[in-house]
């Protein structure tokens, strides 16, 4: 079934004046489709939240921010039918399409993170009816969506002093504007540190095997202004070695308790080469990215993908017919390899089992 399309004239903007990831409009959701940028620039009415699933699992939206406002708001796509249940079936439902939605990507914690608030909203809610209930987690969504916003500016904010002139910075997968509800959380530092005139150059890392640096990064950052270039993964020792890198900042998907960090596949690689060459390597994160719960980056799920995503590049198939695939959507690294991480509190600094928890006491 064609879904409608919403063309890139008529898609919104924010404030950095890039288009927005996720609105919602008139009681319905819409989302950039990422998987057709940087080329076609198209947004796509969900509705259903079959469909929603389906996106968030093909990537049309992704980011560990940008999924979580976006499970917010597929909740309430898979509940505006069912408002003329009574309220205790209703609250029921709530939860069985959260959970339900929630596993359409497993190693995020923030889809998780916007369900469960979801949820507990609903719960602890004294609405007297199912339609009444419907229209406070409207708001609920936006408030998830309008939090986002101003976590992620405030990681700019924090991490822009960072950011001295001329550095070079390395930052690898997409962390940027298109993965959350604005700013970014890597790219969060440049936006804040480029409005402030401050001169820098940007590295961005191709991101095999569906390249999210090459085709989401390099897109957003260009779009911006930015000074941006594009290398292959297998680059980064090379211009690490000729002293172009000063820094890393990379996002995140998840943070254990004691600050390891679960991100696109490859960062670790990024990570001990950063190590090598005595690079400051960087996590940039919203609370909502933190898991208490995990103590450890072991306990982390990692997600694998379809073999499709490694034996092909673009639409030519690259690989031998019949041969056997990993694809692990994601890597963690070990927080021994962290130099900082950015929050929206500020910068995080080692030990993080201790500094974390003191962060988020409150």
């Amino acid at each position: 079934m064609s879904r409608p399309l919403i063309a890139h004239a008529d898609i919104p903007r924010n404030r950095l004046n890039l288009p927005e990831t996720i609105w919602w409009q008139d009681g319905e959701l819409f989302l950039l489709d990422q998987t057709q940028l940087p080329l076609t620039v198209v947004g796509e009415r969900q509705d259903d939240i079959e469909q929603v699933f389906a996106s968030i699992k093909a990537l049309k939206v992704r980011g560990a921010p940008a999924i979580g406002v976006a499970g917010a708001y597929g909740l309430l796509v898979g509940l505006r039918d069912h408002q003329q249940q009574p309220l205790a079936e209703f609250i029921k439902l709530i939860q069985q399409k959260a959970d339900w939605l929630g596993e359409a990507r497993p190693t995020a914690v923030n889809l998780k993170w916007a369900l469960n608030r979801m949820v507990a909203y609903a719960q602890d809610c004294t609405a007297d009816s199912s339609a009444a209930l419907y229209e406070q987690l409207v708001q609920e969504a936006v408030r998830i969506h309008t939090e986002d916003r101003e976590l992620c500016r405030m990681i700019g904010v924090h991490g822009a002093p960072l950011i001295k002139p001329d550095t070079g910075i390395l930052t690898h997968c997409n962390a940027g504007s298109l993965a959350t509800s604005e700013f970014g959380t890597a790219t969060s530092p440049m936006y804040v540190a480029h409005s402030e005139g401050t001169a820098f150059r940007v590295y961005a890392d191709e991101t095999r095997p569906l390249l999210q640096g090459a085709r989401l990064t390099s897109w957003e950052l260009q779009q911006a202004g930015i000074d941006v270039s594009l290398i292959t993964d297998n680059m980064s020792a090379h211009l690490m070695s000729q002293g172009l890198i000063d820094m890393v900042i990379v996002g995140t998907d998840r943070v254990a308790a004691n600050g390891d960090v679960a991100n696109k596949i490859g960062t670790m690689a990024v990570a001990i080469l950063a190590r090598h060459f005595g690079i400051p390597f960087y996590v940039a994160l919203p609370y909502s990215t933190i898991d208490f719960d995990m103590p450890a980056g072991s306990g982390i799920p990692i997600e694998e993908r379809g073999e499709e995503e490694v034996t092909s590049f673009g639409a030519r198939r690259t690989a031998p017919e019949a041969m056997r695939v990993r694809n692990p959507a994601f890597d963690v690294t070990p927080h021994e390899f962290v130099t900082g991480l950015i929050t929206e509190r500020g910068v995080v600094l080692p030990p993080f089992a201790e500094n974390l928890k003191n962060q988020y006491s409150e």
